[in-house]
Parts: C-alpha cells; structure tokens; sequence
C-alpha cells in the first residue's frame, strides 16, 4: 500500500505510476490523489523526462520495407478516414505504459519521415528545426507528424489512417517541453487535416519537447491539463 504522505513513497509511486506497474488499489489511490495535488502531478512529469531519455539508449530497428510506399502515398495529403470502428476507451495519457515502451521508436521513424519532408517540400529559410513523430501508445501505428521552424511556424500534418471520433468528443493538441511542469494546450485539430501555426503560440520549442494528441469533450478539457486518454504522443529530434 502506497504513503502518499511520505516523500520517498510518494516519488516512487509517481516513477511507478508513469511505468504502469501500480497495482490496481494503489494505482486508483495514486489517480485520484494526482487530480488535486499539483506537487504530486510535477512528480509524475519529472518521471517522464527522466525515462523519455532513456529512450535514445535503444538501439535503433530497421523500418520496414514496405514504410516508404506508404509515406508516400499519405504525408502532405488529406487522410481519408477507413476504419469503421470508434476509438476505445483508453487510460489516461501519464499511465500508458504503452507509451514509454513505444517511444524508443521514434528516433528511427522520425529519419524516414524526415527524408520525405526534405524531398517533398521546397526549401525553407534557414534556422533550427525539430520533427516528432506522433505515434498511438497501443499498437505504435503513425497518425500525425509535427515540425517545427525556430522563429516559424509549425505545422502537423495527418498521416496515415485515423478512427472516427466519437460523437460529442475532440481531438486536443498539447506540448510540454522538456523540463516543463505540465502540458499546453494547443488547440483543438480535425482527424485528418493539416494544422499550422506560429511558433510564438508554443510555451518553448527544443529537442525531446513531448507533443500528443488527446481525446477530449467537443470544446475541449475544461482544465489547464489532458483529461482524456492520449491518442499520440512523440517527442522531438533536432533537424
């Protein structure tokens, strides 16, 4: 049984909480107690840059040969929803344990990605750039890709295949740089078209900066924070 009143407990429980490996008791002690206590929410986001990092250690997997054909046919163009099914209640975006085990593929598919973008668009004034990979936290398939252009814009872009949003639900865009206590939202997005905007908007703009997407009420979280399940999630690279 977690103490949430004891500090080591508490940094612990936040480190387990953000891996999924609670039990269910202490997993719904821990939720409940996270809704109200900012302290123990900075704990939870501390987590996740700590093991967002330990990502790069991976070791990097080949794409499959099959990925370039479809990059081709779906970046830069309006994706056509297909699927038939709604999308599935999830967990909440900082209990995916999916998510954490997922991201160590982005640097991989973010390459390919970036190889695309390079051949497909023209050139762009010179300055910093990022890319992420949005990707979901359950089976790791492609939605949405963000770039980003110091003193620029942004822009994210819908690849690939996505659900039918649910009547009276919205898709949420959010960033949290890196050291960042929490989340800003961005906005709300349409499932399948491109959305752009200045970077001026953006908190901050910089490597392993987190961008996700999430399922929301029709005008959005009524707090300052997600409060639906995380759809896609991923993290910036240097260009």
């Amino acid at each position: 049984m977690i103490d949430l009143n004891d500090a080591d407990s508490r940094d612990a429980a936040a480190g387990e909480f953000v891996l999924g490996t609670l039990d269910d008791a202490d997993r719904a002690t821990f939720a409940a107690a996270l809704a109200q206590d900012r302290a123990l929410q900075a704990a939870v986001y501390a987590w996740q840059d700590r093991l967002l990092a330990l990502s790069a250690r991976a070791a990097p997997a080949a794409p499959p040969a099959q990925g370039w054909a479809r990059i081709e046919q779906t970046l830069d163009a309006a994706a056509q929803p297909t699927r038939r099914t709604e999308i599935a209640t999830r967990a909440p975006w900082w209990q995916a344990l999916r998510l954490w085990q997922g991201v160590s593929a982005l640097a991989v598919a973010a390459s390919v990605f970036l190889a695309v973008l390079v051949l497909s668009r023209p050139p762009e004034p010179a300055g910093t750039r990022w890319l992420a990979v949005l990707q979901s936290p359950q089976d790791r398939s492609t939605g949405w890709i963000v770039e980003v252009q110091a003193g620029g814009t942004l822009r994210l872009v819908p690849v690939g295949d996505s659900a039918p949003v649910p009547a009276g639900r919205a898709l949420q865009f959010w960033t949290k740089p890196e050291d960042a206590a929490g989340p800003t939202s961005l906005g709300l997005v349409r499932a399948g078209q491109t959305l752009q905007m200045p970077v001026s908007r953006l908190p901050a703009v910089g490597a392993r900066q987190l961008f996700e997407i999430t399922l929301e009420p029709e005008n959005g979280s009524p707090i300052d924070r997600p409060t639906g399940p995380i759809l896609y999630v991923g993290s910036t690279v240097p260009l």
